[in-house]
């Protein structure tokens, strides 16, 4: 599988090399393998260990999920920018 492309809704590029499976075995990570490339996946996995760690998420936590699947919608699927690391608020989970 590692050598089939998608179009990516992320990037936008129609050759991108495609999840090997999906990243939840939920209907979301069914919905991200369909539509967004392995290359874009990476950038998102970046982005999400810099929103845990800046914000002092734990992944566990009901609230914290929601907030990173959230940002998923909004950054991957959706095509936005996503929240951006606000030093300001650092361990805090406003928003």
């Amino acid at each position: 599988m590692a050598d089939q492309t998608i179009h990516c809704a992320r990037c936008g590029r129609d050759d991108a090399p495609l999840l090997e499976r999906a990243p939840f075995r939920t209907e979301l990570g069914e919905r991200i393998q369909g539509s967004i490339c392995a290359e874009c996946w990476q950038e998102w996995l970046q982005h999400q260990t810099a929103l845990i760690n800046h914000y002092g998420l734990d992944p566990r936590d009901a609230k914290s999920r929601a907030f990173l699947y959230e940002q998923i919608e909004q950054v991957l699927l959706g095509g936005g920018d996503g929240k951006e690391v606000d030093t300001s608020k650092q361990g805090s989970i406003e928003w």
